[in-house]
């Protein structure tokens, strides 16, 4: 991306899609799958040291780098759609790979609709606060994790907070179909999306809040913006949120 070499991953039983740094101490990583789950999330294998890696959190489980912490690229999880009309240049990966697999079918559908992940879980490790399935926007700075329940941010449009002393805002809206529920993907039932910014601009805290139709209002200069956090008019128009590493997880994962 940008030259920058990446891994970008995903885990269909915790919905986890991530994107990791592959370069690491000064060696170029490619990664695969390993076969292996771990809290039902997928663990990952290096090609330099065959070291074991957790998937949704970049760490080192096992082998030379055990212990190790990958860095996360900011990602984010989008409609189709929504990403075409905001890059209609962006590059997307073609559907033949050679691997005989439907990229536009998904193999758990009605998944989403359970109260219990598919197996490979201790269920009394389930965390009793959400419902196991209930996607959160996540985010964790300087070793502080917070999460923010779909469920609470879609009726709210816009969370702004702070996570260790970094103003944060979780931006809601789109129409994202949920790769968990309907056999083809396309036909799912929508989603939505979240999206986490920084919301300090030039040495300005924002505030902000949801005017429907995926656009949003700064109280502090009266911009609107975009939910890909670009001002799109008013005194701001042109900005662009530094966006946070964040996840849209589902709750049990994220919280074991």
């Amino acid at each position: 991306v940008g030259g920058r070499p990446v891994a970008v991953t995903f885990c269909p039983l915790c919905n986890s899609a991530i994107v990791f740094d592959r370069v690491f101490e000064g060696q170029e990583l490619r990664f695969g799958v390993s076969g292996l789950l771990r809290n039902s999330d997928l663990v990952m294998w290096d090609n330099i040291t065959e070291s074991l890696w957790q998937q949704l959190t970049g760490e080192g489980l096992i082998g030379e780098y055990a212990g190790s912490q990958l860095t996360m690229v900011p990602s984010a999880i989008t409609s189709f759609e929504y990403f075409t009309s905001k890059y209609p240049e962006g590059q997307v990966l073609g559907h033949d790979q050679g691997f005989a697999i439907s990229y536009g079918f998904n193999q758990y559908a009605g998944y989403s609709s359970r109260s219990t992940p598919l197996g490979f879980f201790d269920q009394n490790d389930l965390d009793p606060r959400f419902p196991a399935l209930e996607r959160v926007v996540n985010v964790t700075i300087d070793g502080t994790a917070k999460a923010y329940p779909f469920s609470i941010i879609e009726p709210a449009g816009a969370a702004n907070d702070t996570v260790a002393g970094v103003d944060v805002v979780i931006l809601w809206g789109g129409d994202t179909a949920d790769a968990h529920d309907a056999t083809e993907i396309a036909r799912a039932a929508g989603i939505g999306t979240g999206i986490a910014f920084h919301r300090t601009v030039d040495g300005q805290t924002l505030t902000f809040s949801a005017n429907g139709g995926d656009t949003f209002t700064d109280a502090e200069t009266g911009s609107t913006w975009d939910l890909n956090g670009t001002a799109v008019v008013g005194p701001l128009a042109g900005t662009q949120l530094e966006p946070v590493v964040h996840g849209n997880e589902f709750w049990f994962a994220w919280a074991a």
